[in-house]
C-alpha cells in the first residue's frame, strides 16, 4: 500500500530517483528504480502503526532568513549548503575539529588512518564557523557540539569550547571516546570551567563483549561527575551485535543519574562498504529499538511513552505568540528519531507519561497559542492564564517523591524561554533514539527537514545526512582542506 511519494537515492550511483513509502506486512518500507542499476527495496521503519503515530505530529519549519545557496529545489542533495528549500534551523551544530582518532572502531568513517590524510581546521576557521552559525536568521544556532575523529586530540580544544561559549552557544558538547577524560580528572575539570556543557560519550554497552572500553567509560563518568559536567551515552546499535544491551544501558544510566542525564541511541547507518547482505543481517530501525526497551524494562517504558521530536513544537508556539519573537523550532521530520523522559524514583523508572496526559498538554499549549495570536495585550495575558489552568489540568496528582513536574514545566512557560527546561533535563533522563541515514533509506523529505547541521570551513552549513552520507560532501571537505598524510598515533586500548 502507498503511503506517500518522496525522493530518494540510488543506492549504488547515488543518482537521485522518484520513490514510494509504502507499507506491506505491518512493516514501512522505501522502494524506488534507477534507470541503471535497477529497483531496489529497503527497511524504512519496522512498524507501520508506529510509522502512522508519529505522522500525526508532522509540523513544517519555515526554514532561515538567510540561506547560503540558491540552487533550485531540484539540486537536492547535491546543491548544499542550507538553500531556501531547507525548512528548518539549526538546533544543533557539529563541526569537525579533526579525523584523527586513538580508537580504530570498525563501523567508523571518521578516522585519519582510513583516509590517509589528516583534516584539522585551525583556530580562525573553526570560529569563522561558530560566526556563520551565530548569524542564522530568525534564530542563531543555539547549540554546537564539536566531534571529530576525536575531539580531545586537539590541545586548543579548552580555547574553542571557551569561544563558543563567549559568542553566545547556550549548549557546547564534545563527542568523544572519554579516553583522554578518563585518564586526567583535572582536563574534564578545565573543560567544565571553560564553558563545557555536556559529554556525549560511545558507549555500546555494559560488558567487555558489546563495549571494549567499558573501564575506560566508567572512569570518564566518573570525572565528568566530579567535575559536574553532564553525560550522553551514545550507543551505536547493530542488530546481533548489542541490542540485547538495551535495557542493561538504561538501567546502567539509571544508576548513574547523578552524572548521566540521557542516552541517545543510534542505530547504524551503513555509510562505509557496507553490503546488500550487511544492511539485512545488521539494520535496526526507531520501532525496534524502542520495542527493545519495553522488554527489556519488563514494560517499565513502553513503545507508546515515545514521541517524535516535532511534538514540542507547541512549547515554541506558545512562547512566539506570548514574546512577539521568533523562538528555536523543532521542527525535524516525524520519522527521523523518537524521545522520552524517565524519572528514576525509588520504586523504579516512571515515564513522564506515567505524570501527564502528554498530548492533552500539547494540545491545551497550541489552543492557548492560538488565543494568543489573535491579538492584544489584555487578550494574551488572559490567554495565558486561562492555557495555565487547562495545561495545569493534565497534570496528574500522583507523583514519585521530589518530583514536581508542574514546578518545572510551569517555570519554562512564565519565563517564556526554554533556559527552564534544564531544570527539567538535570532531573530526569532523557532515552531518546536517532536514526540518520544512509544510501539505503535516504528520503530527501527527511533531508529538507533536518535540524542537526554540520559548519564547514568553506562556511557552509549541511544536514547532517547530506554530509555523512549520499553525496558525502565530508569526504570532499576534509580533502579540500586537508593537512597533508596521515601520521596519527597507534590506537589505544
Amino acid at each position: 500500500m502507498l503511503l506517500k511519494k518522496t525522493r530518494s537515492l540510488c543506492p549504488v550511483c547515488n543518482r537521485v530517483v522518484e520513490a514510494e513509502i509504502t507499507e506491506d506486512a505491518g512493516k514501512v518500507w522505501l522502494e524506488r528504480a534507477c534507470p541503471e542499476h535497477g529497483s531496489f527495496r529497503d527497511l524504512y521503519w519496522a512498524d507501520a502503526g508506529m510509522y502512522s503515530r508519529f505522522e500525526r505530529f508532522e509540523s513544517i519549519g519555515r526554514g532561515v532568513e538567510n540561506p547560503q545557496s540558491s540552487k533550485p529545489p531540484e539540486c537536492c542533495p547535491t546543491g548544499c549548503g542550507l538553500c531556501a528549500n531547507h525548512r528548518s534551523g539549526t538546533l544543533l551544530a557539529n563541526i569537525d575539529l579533526t579525523n584523527r582518532c586513538n580508537l580504530d572502531c570498525d563501523f567508523c568513517f571518521a578516522n585519519a588512518r582510513a583516509c590517509g590524510f589528516v583534516y584539522e581546521p585551525d583556530f580562525d576557521q573553526v570560529v569563522g564557523m561558530l560566526q556563520v552559525l551565530r548569524d542564522e536568521k530568525p534564530v542563531p544556532a543555539p547549540a554546537v557540539q564539536f566531534s571529530g575523529g576525536e575531539p580531545t586530540l586537539r590541545e586548543d580544544l579548552p580555547l574553542i569550547i571557551r569561544k563558543a561559549k563567549e559568542m553566545g552557544f547556550q549548549q557546547v558538547q564534545i563527542a568523544t571516546n572519554g579516553i583522554k577524560l578518563s585518564k586526567d580528572p583535572a582536563y574534564a575539570m578545565r573543560l567544565k570551567a571553560e564553558g563545557l556543557s555536556t559529554v556525549y560519550l560511545h558507549f555500546d554497552g555494559v560488558t567487555r563483549e558489546t563495549n571494549s572500553k567499558l573501564a575506560i567509560d566508567e572512569r570518564a563518568i566518573e570525572n565528568c561527575d566530579k567535575a559536574g559536567i553532564g553525560v550522553v551515552l551514545v550507543p551505536t546499535m547493530i542488530k546481533g551485535r548489542n541490542d540485547d544491551q538495551i535495557g542493561n544501558i538504561i538501567r546502567f544510566a539509571a544508576d548513574h543519574i547523578s552524572v548521566i542525564r540521557g542516552i541517545n541511541f543510534q542505530p547504524i547507518a551503513f555509510t562505509g562498504a557496507a553490503s546488500a547482505d550487511d544492511v539485512r543481517r545488521e539494520r535496526i530501525t526507531i520501532p525496534e529499538i524502542v520495542e527493545d526497551i519495553e522488554t527489556q524494562t519488563s514494560g517499565a517504558i513502553k513503545k507508546d511513552d515515545f514521541y517524535p521530536v516535532p511534538c514540542v513544537v507547541p512549547f515554541s508556539d506558545l512562547i512566539e505568540a506570548y514574546t512577539g519573537k521568533p523562538q528555536i523550532r523543532f521542527t525535524a521530520h516525524q520519522h527521523c528519531g523518537a524521545a522520552t523522559y524517565v524519572f528514576v524514583a525509588k520504586d523504579g523508572l516512571v515515564p513522564i507519561n506515567r505524570l501527564v496526559d502528554v498530548e492533552g498538554f500539547f494540545a491545551a499549549l497550541e489552543r492557548t497559542a492560538e488565543q494568543m495570536r489573535q491579538g492584544g495585550k489584555v487578550r494574551k495575558y488572559l490567554a495565558l492564564i486561562r492555557g495555565i489552568r487547562e495545561m495545569r489540568a493534565t497534570i496528574h496528582k500522583d507523583r514519585p517523591e521530589g518530583v514536581d513536574l508542574w514546578k518545572i514545566l510551569g517555570k519554562t512557560i512564565l519565563r517564556h524561554d526554554f533556559a527552564s527546561l534544564r531544570d527539567f533535563h538535570w532531573n530526569s533522563l532523557f532515552i531518546g533514539t536517532m536514526h540518520f541515514m544512509d544510501r539505503y533509506n535516504y528520503d530527501l523529505a527527511r533531508v529538507q527537514r533536518c535540524c542537526i547541521h554540520y559548519a564547514t570551513p568553506d562556511m557552509t552549513l549541511i544536514p547532517f545526512c547530506t554530509y555523512n552520507s549520499g553525496p558525502v560532501f565530508r569526504e570532499s571537505i576534509w580533502k579540500k582542506y586537508s593537512k597533508g598524510p596521515a601520521a596519527s598515533p597507534e590506537p589505544e586500548k
